[in-house]
Formats: C-alpha cells, structure tokens, sequence
C-alpha cells in the first residue's frame, strides 16, 4: 500500500472525537447485546459504503487508478451490508439499534478502499472476538456465516484492489467489545445517535497514536489517556506481544505483518479493560508475495 494510503489510515484512526455510549456497569452480556453490537457496527459499514458510492461513479474509481470492476464489486459488498442490517433488526425486532450519523475522513476513490479493508479488517475482529458471548447456537451460526463474508470482503479489497495480500497471517485477531467500540466510535458524529437506542455496555478508551515505523524499529507514543502508559501491546494473529515505553517511544517487535492492533496499558504480560490506558490503534504492515515487508 502507498505511503500515503498508509499515513491516511493512520490518520483517519486518530483524528476525530471520541463519542462513548453509555455504559451500563455489570450489564449480563446476553445474545440480545450482542446483536445489537453487530447491528451497531452494520449500521456504520453500511453508511460507509452508501455514501460512498453516493458520491463516485465508475468513472471516478477509474480514474483514481482503481480497477474498472472495482466500484460493481464495492456496489455488491454494500448490498451485502444492507442485508447484514436488515437481518439482525429482523432478528431484534423493536429492540434493534438506529442508525447514528458518521464521518468517514476519505477524499476519494482511493483513499475509500484503502478504509475500506482496514474496516472490513476490523469487523473480522469483531465478530471474531464476539463469537464468545453467544449462546444461541442458531445464533452463533449466523454470526459465523456473516463473519466469513466480512473476511471474503476484507480480502478481495486488500488482493484486488489494493494490490496486498488478503490476509495478516494464519490467525485473525480476536477484538473485545471496548476494543471495537473505540474504533468504531471515532466516525459516529458526536450526539447523532437516536436516544431511544438500546444503551449498550460499552466504552470507547482515549486515542492512541503510534508514528508510521516498520517493525524492529523506533516509535514515538502519545495518546490522550488520563494516566500514564508502561507498555505496548501489540495484537497479531492469536498471540500479544508486548514492549515497554521508554521516554515517549517504544520499539515495534519484529515479525508483525498485515493488520496489527496497539493498545497502550500498565502491563508488561497481560490486557484488560482495567490496565488499558489508550488505543486500539491499526499498523498495517503490508508484505510483497515473498514475504517481504513493502517499502515505499
């Protein structure tokens, strides 16, 4: 991925507010929560690729140098985020979250797929992480068949579009509900979402911001948490690996490839919401067909 595409999503991670939903303390985490956390997150993919494709025609997406089939297939990715909305507010009835009002920060064509994969990427890890809490098996089946097409969409963007590997490695990163949540929080407008809403128990942490660097090497930290941060830990695959802070910058492991998420805590082995000081932040670290780390 280009330089700049790569700075934008970085960017795009860390500049907007962060909106928080209000959390219910001891909340029991049933389906009916989960759902409407996946309908949350639906709700966001499906705005994006709405107003998206609103604003580009054909030959917008050509222009920006963007393969001539690219924007059918993103019209065909969007039909399926529409499906995915109406199937869980089929699912919650009128217990089905609204749709809020969002700022997606991408200027054109170009930059559009370059979030595209990165919130496809993380609606993965969503339903990933998620999958834990269900425990109507009808229930888990579905979020599993939705889970695969999130995949199949993060991938052919990556692949076909972007011109990436479709995938970070063996393993996709499982997320926690907050871990998501501040994510996705960052492109819900500040007090746009319906007040009738089912409150949600979840929370957005402050923003981390790592600079753009390559792993094994140095980079600086700042996030807008209250207290101070001890460690790094980065989130690849199954595993957490993590690195200490040392005067503002901390040293990147070396081996993270793809998406990789960074989360700022006051722990050296273990994260919990408790230890969490800022982030999730998004590294992308993408690799050539030799497995070789693309610099541009």
């Amino acid at each position: 991925m280009p330089h700049a595409l790569l700075s934008f999503i970085v960017v795009a991670f860390s500049a907007h507010h962060v909106v928080a939903s209000p959390l219910i303390p001891r909340q029991t985490i049933d389906d009916s929560v989960i759902l409407n956390y996946a309908l949350t997150l639906e709700h966001l993919e499906n705005a994006f690729y709405h107003e998206a494709l609103a604003k580009f025609d054909a030959k917008a997406f050509t222009d920006a140098g963007l393969p001539p089939f690219a924007r059918g297939r993103f019209q065909q990715v969007a039909d399926h985020e529409a499906a995915h909305v109406a199937f869980l507010s089929g699912a919650l009835g009128d217990k089905a979250t609204k749709a809020c009002k969002y700022n997606f920060p991408y200027t054109d064509p170009k930059s559009f797929a370059a979030l595209s994969a990165v919130l496809e990427g993380v609606g993965v890890s969503a339903y990933t992480g998620a999958a834990q809490f269900i425990a109507n098996k009808d229930y888990l089946t579905a979020a599993a068949s939705v889970l695969a097409t999130e995949a199949r969409h993060a991938s052919w963007v990556a692949a076909a579009v972007n011109k990436v590997a479709g995938w970070s490695g063996a393993l996709d990163v499982p997320l926690s509900l907050n871990q998501v949540y501040s994510l996705a929080a960052q492109f819900i407008v500040a007090g746009s979402c319906p007040s009738t809403n089912p409150a949600l128990p979840v929370m957005a942490f402050p923003i981390l911001t790592l600079s753009v660097a390559s792993p094994g090497k140095r980079s600086t930290v700042k996030h807008q948490g209250t207290t101070d941060a001890t460690h790094i830990a980065f989130f690849t695959g199954l595993f957490t690996l993590f690195a200490p802070i040392e005067n503002g910058e901390v040293t990147l492991p070396e081996g993270l490839t793809g998406q990789v998420y960074a989360v700022a805590c006051n722990s050296g082995d273990k994260v919990t919401d408790d230890n969490t000081v800022a982030g999730p932040a998004i590294l992308l670290f993408e690799m050539d067909s030799n497995g070789n780390l693309i610099h541009t």
